[in-house]
């Protein structure tokens, strides 16, 4: 083909890029390369027609276009002449990370940030330093999303003080770039980019195409695939000895009142191999804890790896097993690696380093993770078992698959079964619907469990969502702040008997800073993930000799606690130790009597 009839097929591209964006993800970001180029008037470079000499053709993109998306994950695109490293180079500018929202958004940010690193960006710890600012963003409830509207009005401050000379760029990430695209780009015009939760691989294009366009770059397709396997979150406060590891992104419960099916699309699960090798890389580093991540982290079903029978390759015969008396409206998973396989596989990597996993759904509680969590002494006795209402009637409504009745058998099973174990859990206040009976049954329910922690919100209806064209909201939202605080003084009432109960106790507590009340103190939590001040005294170690040493960030220390609120516990230091050496010893199994 000449090459005035290439340059025609590729400005017909250009004139069309809306349509093709859709067709698929690396033409995307090749496409995207050549209007860079196509856009660029540096002199110094290669003109637009040399560059076509040496690029693709119209057929070469139709060609690939069946292409599968790992070419894109893993692809090596450099290896194309007409494209250069330099065109989506940070070339050092800096990024500012504002983070809000569930433990996700934070993995998020990270993730986002690993991949900018990889372009040679680095971080800003100020946004007055910044060049570009990102905001990772929450849409579960309205407040959440006021408070973005908020920081976007601030931010707004800095880039008119920037100025035309040194531009201030403003991205919008996450869910709330997925729900509100076209507010976002349409209010007032001061957002240079939105990227939704699987497109932060996209972000050096998006970064890129924003000064050459001066235009807001947008990308907010949801895959069915994308996990970010193959990247390795930077973590953003490397001080931290705890992590987070997401193992699935996406879900697939359609409960009635959540948005997280539409902003995070539908349930996958990230490969074992690659959540294995990070945890690894994570102990390596010093991590002395880490949380499994997830919207649904318990319903994890790898497929990716097969076993072999005779020679031809079959998936693991495990099937999704729920809870008692729990459904789902959605078909069961035949097959793949369950989460017992893999919190078994985990918990092997480092005896010394804590598990945690959150947030599971009630439903996925086969007896295997139970015993799991039982006999592994790195793994926490504490379960976040989501009720979010008391009422049956409710909870039917809500699309949550089971009874008030099922859910209190559920609980009292784990208990069967791990007597120690510490349940917290989420409840929605005056959703559509809840009468005055309703909620007595909610504040009956947390009576009944005793929970060690409760978050709870008052209902916000959210777009898109089942209740949003199904129900009503009828309960007014003086009612609904009235109820959220009710629960509130009912939840912290159990709470404060489960912490005194503890007094006298010695527990093993992970340190993971100075307290803010106090620079003489320091924090950490105990299994139960109970947070515990101390005052910063040397003590010896473990074993036993004279020698004093200071407590630090990451240290495993017992503690005998004295005293205890609603939410804290206090107590004075004792000796060092380690989670191997603590769990060994015989004496530690009566140093934590049941809060059951």
């Amino acid at each position: 083909m000449s090459c005035s009839k290439q340059f025609k097929h590729c400005k017909a591209l250009f004139c069309n890029f809306n349509a093709l964006k859709t067709t698929c993800q690396v033409h995307q970001l090749q496409y995207a390369r050549v209007v860079c180029r196509y856009n660029s008037h540096d002199s110094q470079r290669p003109s637009f027609s040399e560059k076509l000499n040496q690029g693709p053709t119209f057929q070469h993109f139709v060609a690939n276009s069946g292409k599968g998306k790992e070419n894109y994950l893993y692809g090596d695109t450099e290896s194309v002449p007409y494209l250069e490293e330099d065109v989506y180079s940070g070339h050092g500018r800096k990024v500012y990370f504002d983070t809000y929202g569930c433990q996700m958004n934070f993995n998020d940010t990270e993730i986002a940030w690993s991949i900018l690193k990889d372009k040679g960006y680095s971080k800003s710890e100020s946004v007055k330093e910044a060049d570009i600012v990102l905001l990772m963003t929450c849409s579960i409830r309205d407040n959440a999303e006021q408070k973005i509207w908020n920081m976007v009005e601030r931010y707004k401050g800095f880039k008119r003080k920037a100025g035309k000379k040194n531009p201030l760029r403003i991205g919008i990430l996450g869910c709330m770039a997925e729900r509100l695209k076209h507010k976002i780009l349409d209010k007032e015009k001061m957002v240079d980019l939105v990227c939704g939760p699987d497109a932060y691989r996209d972000l050096p294009r998006l970064l890129a195409m924003t000064p050459e366009s001066r235009q807001s770059a947008v990308n907010v397709m949801l895959s069915l695939e994308e996990t970010y396997a193959d990247v390795m979150p930077v973590r953003i406060n490397e001080d931290s000895k705890t992590a987070f590891v997401s193992i699935t992104r996406g879900c697939n419960n359609m409960c009635s009142y959540c948005i997280v099916p539409f902003t995070r699309g539908r349930e996958r699960s990230r490969p074992i191999s690659s959540i294995l090798e990070e945890v690894r890389m994570l102990s390596d580093q010093g991590i002395k804890e880490i949380t499994l991540l997830g919207q649904n982290v318990n319903s994890y079903c790898d497929k990716t790896e097969e076993v072999h029978y005779g020679g031809l390759p079959c998936t693991e015969p495990q099937s999704e097993v729920l809870s008692k008396g729990f459904k789902t409206i959605y078909k069961l998973k035949p097959g793949g690696r369950r989460f017992s396989h893999l919190l078994d596989q985990v918990s092997q990597i480092d005896p010394g380093m804590r598990i945690r996993f959150t947030s599971p759904h009630p439903k996925d509680f086969p007896d295997e993770v139970l015993y799991l969590i039982r006999d592994r002494t790195n793994i926490c006795n504490k379960i976040h078992l989501p009720a979010q209402s008391g009422s049956t009637a409710i909870l039917h409504a809500m699309r949550r698959g089971h009874t008030r009745e099922a859910y209190l058998d559920l609980v009292h099973h784990i208990r069967e079964i791990i007597p120690d174990v510490s349940l917290t859990s989420d409840f929605i206040v005056g959703f559509c619907g809840e009468t005055e009976e309703d909620h007595q049954d909610t504040l009956s329910l947390i009576e009944e469990v005793g929970y060690q922690y409760v978050y709870q919100f008052p209902y916000s209806m959210r777009q898109k969502t089942h209740a949003h064209h199904h129900l009503k909201d009828t309960v007014p939202q003086s009612v609904k702040l009235q109820r959220t605080q009710e629960v509130i003084d009912c939840a912290r009432k159990g709470m404060l008997g489960l912490n005194q109960s503890q007094i006298g106790q010695e527990q093993l507590v992970l340190i993971e800073g100075t307290s803010k009340r106090s620079s003489s103190d320091m924090w950490g939590r105990n299994d139960g993930s109970i947070k515990v001040i101390i005052p910063n005294n040397p003590i010896p170690s473990s074993d036993g000799g004279s020698c004093l040493k200071n407590i630090a960030l990451g240290d495993y220390v017992v503690v005998k606690i004295l005293s205890a609120n609603s939410q804290t516990l206090f107590g004075e230091p004792l000796y060092h130790s380690s989670l191997v050496n603590y769990t060994a010893t015989p004496e530690s199994v009566s140093r934590t009597a049941s809060i059951s």
